[in-house]
């Protein structure tokens, strides 16, 4: 996979579960915000998920807030 189609698909993936958790990225900013002292610009936001600066604690919050949780799975071997 070419490094701009893995860079569009985290950023997709992001967002699409963003929406699944029934947010729009401003309001998932906004939660995040308020419960770990994010910046509130949705831009610096949408700018972080383009660039690849978003860190993996942002992330673990970001899922926090949406109601998920991270688990690392072992790949199963065929």
């Amino acid at each position: 996979m070419k490094k701009g189609r893995k860079i569009n698909r985290v950023r997709c993936d992001i967002q699409s579960h963003i929406i699944a958790a029934g947010y729009t990225q401003k309001e998932a900013v906004e939660a995040c915000s308020a419960e770990y002292g994010w910046s509130d610009s949705d831009s610096n936001f949408s700018a972080k998920l383009s660039d690849q600066t978003l860190r993996y604690r942002e992330v673990l919050e970001l899922a926090d807030v949406l109601g998920y949780e991270i688990v690392w799975q072992k790949r199963r071997e065929d």
